[in-house]
């Protein structure tokens, strides 16, 4: 999917939210767990419920390697599912990969080729030789963790060298390698005042934004100091949607919740015009 497809879809929904697939089995309701593929049923509902109101969908793909071959399994069936039912859906797999280039080129394939995700999150600590195979793929996109949610992030990203906080440094850096143009970031919600001094470095790229929601982000701070005339923002909510319910209604839950980001999303929108 191109980043104007993208748009498109957000425009045409008034919504841009991404609901995170984080699927423990302890959290799922228990009548699920009779389901030959419990991860998988949960999934499909969830989608099946929200996916007028998202435009995009992110597996963290720890929640399934946590379960071996079967949550790989979950994995691949999740999204054969939604690119086979709800291909206008951007895929995002929150897979933090990162590694020399040889490696790379491999988890690049096995991501963007052969479960065919639209987009892989990356940790750009090893540089350019190490993101590069990612940026290779047309019409996909490789999103680098730039400035985190967590509390460890200051113990590195806000560090100043040279004058300039590290965080600076790698946005600057990543825009002169091959295909740049195919990037997006991650930036969390708890750092919404960083925005504004981020979109003086990346003024058009999309951001993928956590933390609106359960870790304290405010979605119409993020909104004021990160949207382009173009959106340029997916924000992610996880926990706070899946997990509305733990009993039979879950997916009707999960509607409620979404439904609520998604209204102030589309007021938000139509108030910028």
């Amino acid at each position: 999917m191109t980043t104007q497809q993208l748009t498109h879809q957000i425009k045409t929904k008034k919504s841009f939210l991404c609901i995170g697939l984080d699927v423990d089995l302890n959290k799922i309701p228990n009548y699920l767990l009779n389901e030959e593929d419990p991860i998988f049923a949960f999934n499909k509902a969830i989608i099946d419920a929200t996916h007028h109101l998202a435009v995009a969908y992110k597996p963290n793909t720890a929640f399934y390697e946590a379960y071996g071959l079967k949550g790989w399994k979950s994995l691949e069936k999740t999204i054969h599912y939604l690119n086979e039912n709800y291909p206008e859906i951007y895929t995002i797999a929150d897979a933090k990969r990162g590694d020399i280039g040889n490696t790379s080129k491999m988890y690049a394939k096995a991501f963007l080729e052969d479960l065919g995700f639209d987009s892989v999150t990356v940790a750009p600590y090893m540089g350019k030789d190490s993101v590069e195979p990612f940026l290779s793929f047309q019409d996909k996109h490789t999103i680098l963790l730039a400035l985190t949610s967590n509390q460890g992030a200051f113990d590195f990203q806000t560090l100043s060298v040279n004058n300039q906080e590290l965080y600076k440094q790698v946005l600057e850096t990543s825009k002169t390698w091959d295909n740049s143009e195919n990037l997006m970031y991650v930036v969390g919600a708890t750092k919404a005042e960083y925005l504004q001094e981020i979109r003086h470095i990346i003024p058009e790229n999309f951001l993928l934004v956590p933390g609106v929601g359960a870790q304290g982000g405010s979605l119409k701070e993020v909104c004021k100091y990160g949207m382009t005339k173009n959106i340029g923002l997916l924000i992610n909510s996880s926990r706070g949607i899946i997990y509305a319910s733990k009993e039979r209604d879950f997916a009707q839950a999960a509607v409620i919740k979404a439904k609520e980001l998604q209204q102030q999303m589309e007021a938000i929108l139509i108030h910028a015009g």
